[in-house]
């Protein structure tokens, strides 16, 4: 950084201090744009590039996720990239270890990428699921009119 580096970073913090800026966070945004070749993803980083704030953005064809870090407000960047004409959506998916209830019906997707499924409100539960008793006892031990496949 150098001491020509750390001036700066201090007379920086003290002009903010002065006015009553908050400074912003470092934030990663990730967003599902859909991309077709190489000049849509060229179109996309370029457009990002331009947000006010951005480090670093990073595009992942295969997975049609585009993560922007830097200094950036997420509305910013959901803007800027839909100005690309692109579908565009904030990245919908975690990992599945972190959802209660990774295999009900609003959680799975075939399109999520491995390991993955959609973000679900913690409200979904297992009976949301589509799974119907109706099927279970059709084949229990305990239904003597079960069907019986050996």
């Amino acid at each position: 950084m150098g001491v020509a580096g750390t001036l700066e970073y201090f007379s920086d913090l003290l002009s903010n201090a002065k006015k009553g800026k908050k400074k912003k966070l470092m934030q990663t945004v990730a967003l599902k744009v859909r991309m077709d070749c190489q000049g849509c993803e060229r179109k996309v980083k370029s457009v990002l590039y331009g947000v006010e704030g951005d480090k670093s953005v990073k595009v992942d064809m295969k997975q049609q996720k585009v993560t922007v870090t830097g200094f950036v407000e997420p509305e910013k960047v959901l803007k800027a990239a839909q100005s690309t004409k692109k579908k565009v959506e904030l990245w919908p998916y975690v990992p599945y270890f972190l959802v209660a209830h990774p295999y009900v019906s609003q959680a799975y997707d075939k399109k999520a990428p491995p390991n993955h499924v959609r973000a679900v409100p913690v409200t979904a539960t297992i009976s949301e699921s589509i799974i119907d008793d109706y099927y279970i006892n059709m084949f229990s031990d305990e239904n003597p009119n079960a069907c019986s496949i050996m």
